[in-house]
């Protein structure tokens, strides 16, 4: 049973968020400001499982923690998508014209930065992380300072939001990974996605040779993210999610390409949240 979860943050993050509506049952968390830090509180058995975020809709693939899930050998087991609503907030009694500078983490001003063309008087900062700042504007009382967080942030930290989901692209998801350190324990009659990474050789037709295995044995493509190989030129592992209404269609795809000798290995098998 998971009790204890690292997340990425602290209360009132995004990863906070999806700990509270993932778990059938409510969850302890392990406040970590960096993805390194989580992986360790997993690892060293800190935590019962932990939650990275992989992708967002609107800036694309967190591709550092693809490498962290592979280097240590951690396992998804389950999956969650987050509508991200950005909200710019400050301490009370502040107008947008008072604020001279706005930390967040860097996914989030990227995700952001339309907004702040209109007052080119503040200054974007990057930082650890998005509810951080909100707690340690409320510390220090900080004015003249803002945050781009959740509205659970702003509740959590007694914060005004001087403005509501101001992300440039008002649908704004992104997908989460529940890791933990053994493989998943959902039956295999309710598996319908996988997450998968394999290398090829530098050579034409290498990736196609295995995509097709994955077509014939009618796997569903729905997300492929290419790693170069370290102290391997021209290399590449590429990190891979499908669905499939089988599961022995699945471990038919398996056996064969680690026939093929592509060192094929299953980083995830799990539900999948979409459908």
């Amino acid at each position: 049973m998971i009790k204890t979860v690292a997340i990425q943050g602290v209360k009132g993050s995004f990863h906070h968020i999806v700990s509270q509506q993932f778990f059938n049952k409510p969850v302890d968390v392990v406040e970590c400001l960096t993805f390194d830090r989580v992986v360790d509180a997993l690892i060293t058995k800190e935590c019962d499982a932990a939650i990275m975020a992989l992708e967002n809709s609107i800036a694309g693939s967190i591709i550092p923690n693809y490498a962290l899930i592979d280097k240590y050998n951690l396992h998804v087991v389950g999956e969650h998508y987050l509508d991200i609503q950005h909200n710019l907030m400050v301490l009370p009694n502040q107008s947008i014209e008072d604020i001279k500078e706005v930390y967040s983490h860097p996914m989030a001003l990227l995700q952001c930065k339309e907004f702040f063309k209109f007052y080119p008087h503040i200054k974007l900062v990057e930082d650890k992380d998005t509810a951080e700042v909100a707690q340690r504007i409320h510390e220090g009382q900080l004015k003249g300072v803002g945050a781009i967080a959740s509205d659970m942030a702003a509740s959590i930290f007694g914060l005004d939001i001087l403005a509501h989901s101001i992300q440039t692209i008002t649908h704004n998801e992104t997908r989460f990974a529940i890791v933990k350190r053994v493989n998943s324990e959902v039956p295999e009659n309710e598996i319908n996605k996988a997450s998968v990474k394999f290398e090829t050789e530098h050579k034409r037709g290498s990736l196609a040779a295995i995509l097709n295995v994955m077509s014939d044995c009618k796997l569903n493509l729905t997300k492929i993210q290419s790693l170069p190989i370290i102290e391997t030129p021209w290399k590449y592992a590429f990190f891979v999610d499908v669905t499939f209404e089988s599961y022995d269609n699945f471990k038919k795809a398996k056996t064969i390409i680690d026939i093929m000798g592509q060192g094929f290995k299953i980083l995830g098998e799990y539900k999948n949240a979409k459908l």
